[in-house]
């Protein structure tokens, strides 16, 4: 894939991205901190995001404790994810290209490969909650289809997420600027009539030992709170590099972070709130409960978060297969996700709780992503101080000061796994480690994984570069 010599405008998007994961030439870098907001703004404006809240009164919290819970975890969680995005716009690199400085050019291969296929398994979970939207006011209208028209109905939103996907991210960008906007405007309108119609319980939670507070709390920190931004960190630069270069680190972090956090808050408050009323933590339960019929003029414009969500997740899709050495044309890989996706899908669609379906899916992706962001982060901003040449990440590992695999990193992340897993407490056994247990089932594995990843890694990058220059000095042939 060739790198684009001057921008497209918003009018002519080109079907097919005109960049892959070459660096965005300054002449391409045209986007601005406030449209990279409404990006990450629309991204999160979805019906999924009330899942967020409504999992916190599922977990046994009460709606005050699930918004405390959710609005100071995101704090963290989101800026988290604004740092990741000033790593983009500093390098004009994506995301998993990134990755070969602290892994070397073939150890990054290994998070490449998992980002691949999370972006997939993404589609597939935001296609379920659109989804179940659609044969929710369906039935409303007294059109039953059973099983024949789920699938048609999956179909047919899968194969127009899939047709949008073709086009890159100047089509992404314009996509949001001009529609999220209105769509707030109704979320908005919809958010206070949803609140004027139910009956809000602020205090009854069925967690009321203390244990099982802190276990509710943990895991909805781990799943939600913190782990919602970090959840995102492996897209943020592929966005982030379009950003202009006399853009400044605070505008392009603030701007991501706030486009993250706002509409995050904003649902799960919302969803928590329709879920303490008694209307359960399934989307279209949610919906249809608190609007009924009526929901269906706003469910067109609602219904646009999650297909917007898909088209950054398959874009990224298509770099992280870029990253790892896939020559393969943008519809091939488009295709392939599509049919992972649907797989995950029909896992969703068969589960009883969407909520407790959502809560393992958090955790099995967070296990991974926290160490890893650990480990990037620190080699970035820690070992190099905030620079790296960008020419050496494209090197080959025998001529890439990065190495084919670097073994510092590596060990790091496998460790910070580890720990990770350790410390998770998950809804089944396989995600319930022995600190978690011990510790009385509390799920600090973001943490303890993310800790463990890049204090190894610090430590042992100081020690690899003591060892280094301890080295004696080659002397030439001709010296001696």
């Amino acid at each position: 894939m060739t790198t684009s010599s001057a921008p497209p405008h918003d009018t002519d998007a080109v079907p097919f991205d005109a960049h892959g994961i070459e660096p965005i030439p300054a002449e391409s870098r045209d986007s601005t901190p406030a449209e990279q907001f409404w990006i990450w703004f629309g991204a999160n404006l979805a019906p999924v995001n009330w899942v967020l809240g409504a999992l916190g009164i599922v977990l046994g919290l009460s709606l005050l404790e699930t918004i405390l819970v959710v609005a100071i975890g995101n704090v963290v969680g989101c800026a988290l994810f604004g740092l990741f995005n000033v790593i983009g716009h500093r390098t004009a690199v994506n995301q998993m290209v990134l990755g070969r400085a602290p892994f070397g050019r073939r150890g990054s291969i290994v998070p490449g490969l998992i980002q691949g296929l999370l972006t997939m398994g993404w589609v597939g979970v935001n296609t379920w909650v659109v989804l179940d939207l659609a044969l929710g006011v369906l039935a409303e209208l007294g059109i039953e289809g059973g099983t024949v028209l789920k699938y048609v109905v999956a179909a047919v939103i899968m194969l127009t997420q899939l047709g949008l996907a073709l086009y890159g991210f100047y089509a992404i960008r314009t996509f949001e600027k001009y529609t999220v906007p209105a769509t707030a405007v109704v979320m908005i309108v919809m958010t206070v009539v949803a609140l004027s119609q139910v009956s809000i319980d602020w205090t009854t939670g069925q967690a009321t030992t203390t244990a099982d507070k802190v276990t509710a709390i943990t895991q909805l920190v781990t799943a939600i709170g913190v782990g919602w931004g970090i959840s995102w960190i492996p897209y943020s630069a592929d966005y982030s590099r379009f950003v202009r270069r006399d853009a400044t680190d605070k505008s392009v972090f603030w701007a991501s972070a706030a486009g993250m956090y706002v509409p995050t808050v904003w649902l799960a408050v919302l969803g928590a709130c329709l879920a303490s009323a008694g209307n359960g933590g399934d989307p279209a339960e949610l919906v249809i409960a608190t609007f009924g019929v009526m929901a269906i003029p706003v469910l067109l414009l609602i219904m646009h978060g999650p297909v917007a969500t898909n088209i950054l997740n398959l874009y990224s899709c298509s770099l992280a297969a870029l990253s790892v050495g896939v020559r393969a044309a943008r519809w091939k890989v488009t295709l392939v996700a599509g049919v992972v996706a649907s797989v995950v899908l029909v896992v969703f669609v068969s589960a009883d709780s969407f909520a407790q379906a959502f809560d393992h899916w958090m955790l099995s992706i967070l296990v991974w992503i926290s160490p890893w962001a650990a480990v990037v982060l620190v080699d970035f901003f820690v070992v190099r101080r905030g620079r790296l040449d960008v020419a050496d990440l494209y090197r080959d590992g025998a001529d890439s000061p990065y190495g084919a695999v670097n073994k510092v990193g590596m060990i790091s992340l496998a460790l910070g796994i580890v720990a990770g897993w350790a410390w998770q407490y998950g809804l089944v056994p396989v995600m319930q480690g022995p600190l978690a247990r011990l510790m009385n089932n509390t799920d600090l594995s973001w943490l303890s994984g993310g800790l463990v990843a890049g204090l190894l890694y610090l430590v042992l990058s100081r020690r690899q570069a003591l060892a280094r220059n301890a080295l004696p000095a080659v002397v030439p042939e001709a010296v001696r």
